[in-house]
Order: C-alpha cells, then structure tokens, then sequence
C-alpha cells in the first residue's frame, strides 16, 4: 500500500479512527537514549565501578546494598523521567492527530505523551512509569508519586550511595518499595491503571469495523504482543482497517496484510516533522 510519508499522510487523513501504539524508538528518536554521552555524562563514576555499558542493562545489576541500588535508580529516574525536556516527535504527533478519534497504546514509561499535552483520557501506559513507587511484595495495589523522594536521593548520595534514611520504604507493610514498572508478577495494576486499560478497551469495541488507522511508532521486539502482534491481527480481523509502521530498522508487515499496510523506514521525528509540514502546506 505503502512506503512514504505521503503514503502514511494519506491513511490518517483517510481514518475514521487511529489506534497509536508508541515504543521505545519514539522517545530514541526525540533523543532520549539510554547510552551514548546522556549515559557517560550522568554516570560516568558508575561506568568505573561497575562497567556499565548503558542505562537499560544497569538496571539488572545485582547492586550488594538498597543504598547503591537506589543512587543508580534515583539518578536513571531524575535523567529520565524528571529532567528531560518536552520531545520534539511527541508534539508534532499531538499536532497530527488534532481533532481526530484517537487512543495511545504505549509501552513507554517516561510520561512523554503527557508533557506533550496529551489527554490522559486517551493514553494506556502498560508498563508502568519511572515517575511511581509501589510496594514490593506488594501488601496492596496502591502506587506513590516518586519525584521528592527521587530528587532528594540523587541530590544526597555520596560515593554511590544514599543515606540509608532515603531508602523508600512501604507505609503499609514497611517492606521495600518498588519504581511502578512491569518486570514480573509483582507488578501493581492500580486504579488509574484500571481505568486506562478500561478506556482502551472501550476504543477497541467502538472500533471493531471502520476504517480504523493502527499507527505503530518505534516498536521493537522486547514486547510485541502488547502492540505488534495485537494491531496486525485487528487489520486482519478488520478488512477495512490499515496498518502502519514507522520504524528506524524494522518497518515491515507480515504478508497476510501487506496491502493493507504503509511501512516506513527512517527516523519517526524526521518522518513527523515533515507530514506536519506536509499538513499545513
């Protein structure tokens, strides 16, 4: 069906609804990356003790103490969720969609899509947010908003470590707290959560039929089936839907589809940035 952005313009002026679906790949093209010198230059006495290589495989390390775990997590929150700027691909996105029907599907956990001013109402984020504690065990589904405690743990560590009395603790139980992200079955669904996924269903249900845009963003392979494989099988459900995917390496769609599909390949702000232009020629 497609390989440009004039392709892709075509279907989101052409959709009676579009169903985002944004990965990591939107918030690397607004150029928050997890290595490279963003990395270097807030950890670099990490990167000598431990050899870390990027801020995604850092936080796997198996720290000895809560205070050396929560000086690297303190700081990988503030840099990312707390001190970066508005991007740039989220904007132009908002601006593409204005005064259309829509919902973001997002395994993003860096609250991009509401410094950009997108309604919360239209926004499912799966996986969590760097921005919530929760508890560890958990003794309860209730989460915490996290920027004091963030901004104190990383302004007060010294030598890699906080003062014990930062380490966050559950009011409940008094267990260990937790960043609010999707890493196995502890993993608190609260109610905000409960009602954003039942907000997306709903869209999902309103457009079962229609020519519905499912208009994937940066979506790799750690977690296809949340938006990957659930979009394709929708256009396939739906012989009037259209897939679209914007991807820097990986814009493809599986044969079953591929008339019904728009891939692009390039970077997602660029490819943005000119079907915004492109819109208000």
């Amino acid at each position: 069906m497609g390989t440009t952005p004039e392709d892709l313009a075509v279907q989101i002026k052409a959709a009676e609804a579009i169903l985002v679906g944004a990965g990591a790949g939107l918030s690397t093209s607004a150029g928050f990356t997890y290595d490279g010198s963003r990395f270097t230059d807030h950890f670099g006495d990490m990167i000598d003790k431990y050899g870390f290589t990027d801020m995604y495989t850092a936080g796997f390390y198996p720290f000895k103490t809560p205070e050396e775990f929560w000086a690297y997590w303190s700081r990988m929150i503030l840099v990312n969720r707390y001190e970066t700027p508005v991007g740039k691909p989220y904007q132009d996105l908002l601006r593409l969609l204005e005064g259309r029907e829509f919902f973001v599907l997002t395994t993003n956990v860096d609250h991009q899509f509401r410094k950009a001013g997108f309604p919360k109402a239209r926004l499912f984020y799966t996986q969590g947010d760097y921005g919530l504690f929760q508890c560890s065990v958990p003794c309860h589904d209730t989460t915490y908003d996290n920027e004091e405690a963030v901004r104190r743990m990383a302004g007060e560590q010294r030598d890699m470590k906080i003062p014990s009395a930062l380490i966050p603790q559950c009011p409940v139980c008094g267990k260990p707290m937790a960043t609010n992200l999707r890493s196995d079955d502890t993993f608190v669904q609260d109610e905000g959560w409960q009602a954003a996924s039942g907000r997306y269903a709903a869209f999902q249900e309103k457009h079962l039929r229609g020519r519905v845009l499912y208009l994937e963003l940066g979506v790799g392979g750690n977690t296809p089936g949340i938006i990957k494989y659930n979009f394709w099988r929708r256009v396939h459900d739906n012989k009037e839907a259209v897939y679209a995917c914007v991807n820097l390496n990986e814009a493809y769609a599986p044969a079953e589809i591929a008339d019904r599909s728009v891939c692009v390949s390039g970077d997602i702000g660029g490819i943005l940035a000119g079907m915004l232009e492109m819109k208000q020629r």
